[in-house]
């Protein structure tokens, strides 16, 4: 069965449960809700935006603090939340003619509206990350990014699955998650900073950028992988092989098949001639390979990324990303507040002694995150005098792409609410650390001078 990374699914209709009096509060709900997140995200990614950090860990601390671990103002249902506790609940109580035995059933509703929003969030996340993406740069980079990208991959996947299994005795499929959520690489961050100190066309931020991009390509078919293996709930050898093979074959066959289809999309494009033809095509575009990826059991966004690198390629790409800008806007911000609302960071609070180990995990991940980055900056080959240093370095932060992994798991279940507080920690310590460190690694008297006219031609 397909997954979903934050509504559970449910037997009956979405609003089945609701009397149909009960059926405007609902919305009024949501509409409660979304004021809230739009608020938070604002207020969050505006301070972050002005001490030059990402908005992204604005939007997410701003999650937290209004979700479970601080006000209780956008909550979730769980085993202990009936929508009693919720302060949102609590003011449409104040407001409205609801009834105390609605309370729960409108409140699941609500949630269950805005987890599929943020669900259609991460989808048009990922499609903007592949359009952001240019696969003849990646292409023209050559062997260094590749293997900066693999072994960015594989040592963290490998020593944080193995340090979890081994030294804290976790289970299996947690472990792999965990281990893959250590994997990912943001190249929006890295590729912000790089621009701002002017390092963006040096050797070392064309195999950063390189690096990145791949390892956005094997990070979603890891991710993949994972969350069917959550879902499964075992590891099979021959599970995993056929997920790895249809992952990388419906990538590789979807972007290969989209690249040839690009004329017919650009000439059904231009033969519209009402508001949004671009925008409606592109979407329904993703919204397919979204769909043919998730009934095929791989996640929804793996189509919505290669639909991304599909049209990365049209003459219209940018065009197309001015207008995916404001859905973005709209869509994404819900995501990212849902996931630090759902994260329950009172379980890393060293002053309750059953708390601590899950610190001493979010070390060990933290450190297995900085060190399975840093290697990368030894393996490149042939280029004399680059700034190994930088390179490593400029791998290292995870942004919202590790907060797509992390949100995957906590919606399937798979990690404990510890395990799963720890990798939502390694994220934003790994995001806040990478950006200076990133600049004083690029003011040492390195060789960081532009690639050559001869290398470019």
């Amino acid at each position: 069965m397909p997954s979903d990374l934050f509504s559970h699914r449910l037997t009956q209709p979405l609003l089945a449960t609701v009397a149909a009096t009960d059926t405007p509060l609902v919305l009024a709900g949501v509409l409660l809700s979304l004021v809230v997140i739009y608020v938070g995200s604002k207020i969050g990614g505006e301070l972050c935006d002005r001490i030059n950090l990402p908005p992204v860990l604005g939007e997410l601390v701003a999650g937290v603090v209004i979700g479970v671990s601080a006000f209780d103002i956008l909550v979730f249902p769980s085993a202990t939340e009936d929508g009693s506790g919720s302060v949102i609940m609590t003011l449409l109580q104040l407001t409205s003619n609801i009834s105390p035995e609605s309370v729960t059933s409108v409140f699941e509703a609500q949630s269950e509206v805005i987890s599929v929003l943020a669900e259609l969030g991460v989808i048009i996340l990922l499609f903007e990350i592949g359009l952001e993406s240019d696969l003849k740069e990646l292409l023209r980079v050559g062997p260094q990014a590749t293997v900066v990208a693999v072994v960015g991959v594989a040592v963290p996947f490998t020593l944080g699955t193995a340090g979890l299994i081994l030294l804290f005795h976790t289970p299996v499929v947690p472990a792999i998650f965990a281990g893959a959520a250590l994997t990912a690489t943001s190249i929006g961050i890295t590729a912000k900073v790089l621009a701002e100190i002017q390092q963006l066309t040096s050797r070392e931020g064309q195999i950063i950028i390189g690096a990145a991009v791949l390892d956005d390509v094997l990070g979603i078919i890891v991710l993949a992988v994972v969350a069917s293996l959550a879902r499964e709930g075992t590891v099979e050898v021959g599970n995993v092989v056929y997920l790895i093979v249809s992952a990388a074959a419906f990538l590789v066959g979807s972007i290969w098949l989209g690249r040839l289809l690009i004329p017919v999309f650009e000439t059904v494009v231009d033969g519209l001639k009402t508001r949004g033809q671009l925008l409606i095509s592109a979407l329904i575009f993703a919204f397919i390979l979204a769909y043919i990826a998730n009934v095929i059991q791989l996640e929804a966004i793996l189509g919505s990324f290669a639909a991304g690198l599909v049209l990365a390629e049209s003459q219209r790409r940018r065009e197309l990303e001015e207008q995916i800008l404001p859905i973005a806007d709209m869509f994404v911000p819900i995501f990212f507040i849902a996931v630090g609302a759902r994260t329950d960071v009172s379980v890393l609070n060293p002053f309750v002694p059953e708390n601590r180990e899950g610190l001493i995990v979010a070390s060990f991940l933290l450190a297995i995150a900085i060190f399975g980055k840093l290697v990368t900056g030894l393996t490149v080959f042939g280029q004399p005098g680059i700034n190994r240093l930088a390179i490593g370095i400029g791998m290292i932060p995870r942004g919202e792409v590790g907060l797509v992994f992390a949100a995957v798991g906590s919606a399937s279940g798979v990690l404990s609410k510890s395990l799963n507080a720890a990798i939502i920690v390694m994220v934003i310590f790994t995001t806040f650390l990478a950006p200076p460190f990133l600049r004083l690694a690029f003011t040492k008297p390195t060789a960081t001078a532009e690639i050559s006219e001869e290398s470019s031609k």
